[in-house]
């Protein structure tokens, strides 16, 4: 009956604790967006070229790129002109022009959440305004990267608060930039919120749907990056971002994962994950995730801590790193782990 008694009290204070970046605070509950972007139904109607365009619900990211590839310049602009909302979310399409179908759609937004992602010279790789907003965002030159990383954060992210300026560690621009600036030349960063995050506390964030339904947005992103020609990435996940990428893992294509305070990631080990990438994690000992439980009980908690030394995974010192939302800070023992990941150093 104790042992019960302490079940129960363990999948409470999952429930209640299990979160973001946003702290001690009540949760929503949000529906998560999926499916094709918006304007699909029109783009599959449109005859302008003569031919069937790739349905953006059922078409690979390969066959994306085939289409893009037999297109003329001309062609390819028609299409960008006519759709700037399916081309720059189309994984597969040549991201050059998801750069410049993006920038179109945000300069048409009337919405004052989207004037920032509108400046001249942003690299928005992915916009969609449905819900509270998706974005990803590229730090610095992509197609002649050696290296590429993707960052995917945890709760409280959507466009809003995709760069904001209060907890620049902890938003997925700011996450990006810092890895960026201490990589540099040859390496390319991007800051991927293309998935419905859990708002504060609550289900959401102690349970796995949302998460689900971001593992397979990762999935279908990181295959466009490799129908692109560009090279597999090492994927870092932040929060509840590493139970997306828990559940995304066997399909990521990823060199390496990297977990950073982590409440788990649905799997009781590495070798649960069913993935070839090298797997690592870290928690700094201030990290308030530490005193989440790591359970999994009646679909309540993510289940094994990443950083325990059972789980299996390689070790990223955060001895510098500072709270939840530290472990990219100028100056951290972590950065410099990340970034040597990053550039192949430490294998």
């Amino acid at each position: 009956m104790r042992r019960f008694a302490r079940t129960l009290a363990a999948v409470a204070l999952a429930a209640a604790g299990v979160a973001g970046t946003a702290g001690w605070a009540s949760g929503t509950t949000q529906r998560a967006v999926t499916g094709p972007p918006p304007g699909s139904a029109s783009w599959r109607a449109d005859g302008v070229l003569g031919r069937t365009l790739p349905d953006p619900g059922g078409a690979t990211p390969h066959q994306v790129r085939v289409f893009f590839a037999g297109l003329g310049d001309g062609e390819r602009q028609v299409l960008l002109e006519r759709h700037p909302s399916v081309v720059g979310n189309l994984d597969g399409a040549p991201l050059e022009l998801r750069y410049r179908a993006n920038a179109r759609a945000l300069r048409a937004s009337d919405d004052p959440r989207y004037a920032g992602l509108a400046a001249p010279g942003r690299q928005i790789l992915a916009f969609d305004p449905r819900g509270r907003g998706q974005v990803a965002e590229v730090f610095g030159d992509l197609r002649s990267a050696r290296h590429v990383s993707v960052v995917v954060p945890g709760s409280d992210i959507d466009a809003g608060t995709f760069d904001r300026r209060g907890d620049v560690y902890g938003t997925p621009a700011g996450m990006a930039r810092s890895l960026y600036a201490r990589t540099g030349p040859g390496s390319a960063v991007i800051a991927w919120a293309g998935y419905t995050t859990p708002v504060g506390l609550g289900l959401d964030a102690a349970t796995g749907a949302l998460a689900e339904a971001g593992a397979g947005r990762l999935t279908r992103f990181t295959a466009g990056l490799a129908a692109d020609g560009l090279p597999a990435p090492v994927v870092f996940c932040h929060s509840y971002g590493s139970v997306v990428c828990g559940l995304a893992a066997s399909g990521l294509g990823a060199t390496d994962l990297v977990v950073l305070g982590s409440p788990g990631m649905r799997a009781d080990d590495v070798e649960g994950l069913h993935t070839r990438a090298r797997v690592w994690a870290a928690k700094d000992g201030t990290d308030w995730i530490d005193d989440v439980p790591n359970i999994r009980v009646a679909g309540l908690g993510h289940g094994a801590d990443p950083a325990g030394e059972s789980f299996g995974a390689r070790h990223v010192p955060a001895r510098d790193a500072r709270g939840h939302t530290g472990y990219f800070a100028p100056g951290t023992d972590s950065l410099r782990a990340f970034a040597a990941i990053a550039e192949g150093v430490s294998r």
